[in-house]
Parts: C-alpha cells; sequence; structure tokens
C-alpha cells in the first residue's frame, strides 16, 4: 500500500483551476548561508564573561537574523537518532492506515498532509505531519517509541525554555516568569514532520512561505536541506549543520520586544530526488495569554493569542493565506 499522500492529486487539481499563475516555486540558483551558530556550553562556564557574551550573541541573532543554530545544546546525539528512526518509520506506514488509525496512540486528527485550504498551487505544501501536544506524551506511557517522543519532547521544551528565558530577560522579564507561566506542555507541541519526493519541485514548495505564530522555534532538520529564509528581500538557503539545532523567532516574541526580535519568513523547497524529515517544538502559550510590547510606544495593539490564532483562521479562510502581525499594528 502506498505510504505517501496523494498530493501529486492534488497539485494536478490545483493547477487545473489556475494554470496561468506564475509560482514562486520556479527558483532559480539562491544563495547559499551560515546561520549565526552559537555554542551554549558557554552558558555553563565558569567564566562570567564567557556567560554573558553567549547570551548576547543568542539576543542579537535574534535581532539581526530571526534564525541561528546552537550546538553543544545538552540534547543527545543518541536521542536525536532515535526520534529520527522512529520518525521514518512512521511515515511509512500506509496512508490510510495513518489517516484512519491510531498510531502511537495519535488520534487520526493528529496526522495532516498538505494544505486543506490551498487555492492555488503556491498554497499547498508538499508534506505530512503529526501534531503532538505535550500533554498527550506527558505523564506515564507505555511502549519503547512514546517513549522516545516523551524524551525529545522534554528536551527540546528545555531548550526552548532556556532561549526564551535569555531573550526575556532582555526585555525585562529578568526570572523568566512569563513565559514559565503561560508555556506549559498543555500548550506547547511538537510536529514530526515529511516531505515526499516531489515530481514537480519547480512549481511546489515542500512548505509554503510563512511566518511561526508562537513565541519560538526549536527545530532539527536532516541533512538533505531544502530550508529557506527571507533576508534582506532575498531568500536565502539554509545550509545544514551536522548536531546542530536551530532557533527561530515567532510572531509572539516579535510583538513582545517591539520588533528587536524578527520573525522571518520561511519556507521549504521542494526535492525532486530526495525526502526530507524534520522536527519541530512550538512554544506556545495558553489562548488567554495577552501579549503586549515591553514598551512604549507599542508597535502593536494588545491581543490575546486566541484572539491572534482565531484572526490567522479567517484571514486564511478569506485569501488563502496569513496576514499575521500587521493585523494588530497600534495605529
Amino acid at each position: 500500500m502506498e505510504s505517501n499522500p496523494p498530493l501529486l492529486t492534488t497539485y494536478k487539481t490545483l493547477f487545473a483551476k489556475y494554470p496561468r499563475v506564475v509560482y514562486p516555486g520556479r527558483i532559480d540558483a539562491i544563495e547559499e548561508c551560515d546561520l549565526p551558530i552559537i555554542d551554549l556550553s558557554n552558558l555553563t562556564s565558569n567564566n562570567i564573561n564567557l556567560v554573558e557574551k553567549c547570551k548576547k550573541e543568542i539576543v542579537l541573532a535574534a535581532s539581526d537574523w530571526g534564525f541561528f543554530q546552537v550546538i553543544n545544546h545538552g540534547i543527545s546525539h543518541d536521542l536525536i537518532l532515535q526520534l529520527t528512526k522512529l520518525q521514518v518509520d512512521l511515515f511509512r506506514e500506509p496512508f490510510e492506515k495513518k489517516k484512519q488509525e491510531k498510531l502511537l496512540e495519535l488520534a487520526p486528527e493528529n496526522y495532516c498532509w498538505g494544505t486543506p485550504t490551498a487555492t492555488n498551487v503556491e498554497q499547498l505544501s508538499w508534506s505530512e505531519a503529526y501534531h503532538i501536544p505535550l500533554n498527550s506524551v506527558s505523564g506515564s506511557v507505555g511502549g519503547s517509541m512514546r517513549k522516545i517522543i516523551q524524551n525529545a519532547s522534554r528536551a527540546m521544551s528545555r531548550l526552548a525554555h532556556e532561549m526564551a528565558s535569555i531573550l526575556g530577560a532582555e526585555l525585562g522579564d529578568m526570572n523568566g516568569s512569563y513565559i514559565k507561566q503561560n508555556c506549559t506542555s498543555n500548550t506547547c507541541y511538537l510536529r514530526l514532520n515529511h516531505y515526499p519526493p516531489c515530481p514537480e519541485p519547480s512549481g511546489a514548495f515542500g512548505l509554503a512561505a510563512h511566518t511561526d505564530s508562537d513565541f519560538l522555534t526549536v527545530l532539527y532538520q536532516d541533512q538533505v536541506g531544502g530550508l529557506q529564509l527571507l533576508k534582506e528581500e532575498r531568500w536565502v538557503n539554509v545550509r545544514p549543520k551536522p548536531g546542530a539545532l536551530i532557533i527561530n523567532i515567532g510572531d509572539l516574541f516579535q510583538a513582545w520586544s517591539n520588533n528587536l526580535y524578527k520573525s522571518v519568513k520561511h519556507r521549504v523547497v521542494a526535492n525532486s530526488i530526495c525526502e526530507r524529515f524534520s522536527v519541530a517544538y512550538f512554544l506556545c502559550p495558553s489562548y488567554d495569554t495577552t501579549i503586549q510590547g515591553y514598551s512604549d510606544p507599542a508597535i502593536y495593539r494588545r491581543f490575546r493569542f486566541g484572539e491572534y490564532k482565531q484572526q490567522i483562521k479567517e484571514d486564511v479562510q478569506l485569501t488563502g493565506h496569513k496576514v499575521g502581525l500587521s493585523r494588530f499594528l497600534d495605529l
């Protein structure tokens, strides 16, 4: 039985409706870049100057790039290998089984593929994924595969909170209480991504251009590559670095920081030959959490995260894409 979802059928249906659209997926060679690389082992140094220097590097990278890579991050290579193997095995299951049955005790609604709201090829993501709420893997869980997901979630959560605490301190949240109180296992989630080979790589994306709607994201990607980000109005390829994890800023940190930190558009380019896997951890607050600028004058008006998510949903239904923070400017 076929394991990949029927993405080509969806692609052909959308292309038949909009054959004259020029899709930005048709990309010429794009410059490769190395994201800032930050050695987190310096945070535990006995040399206070090294500790402060590392914190400043994190703040600078979040302000300049909105993306950076971390090494010596405390998540073991063995755990990442175990998670990768689990992921490959999971996505090798037949498509109908993933869509209809419980796998790893995950309900079928945890599984998604393509872009249900897509109205043209540009909006179609050539991928499938499992969204795993952290509260579904907390506590006592059975089975070695579930244990791997639990351990990976906890490790990525620790790293995300550490990065958020450093970034929040720059905004006056010196003890990290704001993130600790509002971003818990009840609100954060893990996403396992699979990008199958695409026979139409010049006209489709593995993941369409977007910004993340959370505070920040921790990303593990394999060595296939394909991640691109928008830097100074140009798309650049992010060169994978073995052993490194990527941290990227989300919309909520940009709003809280009054645009000090950058939530940058990024996407994944489809690949005609190789499949690609990645794992992302999203640091999200509860829906009733209030987001407001840390200083006056505020660039964005106060809003609740639930209000923000609802506006995104309405915009996607109406226009086919997310509008995001510009909806909440304090005009």
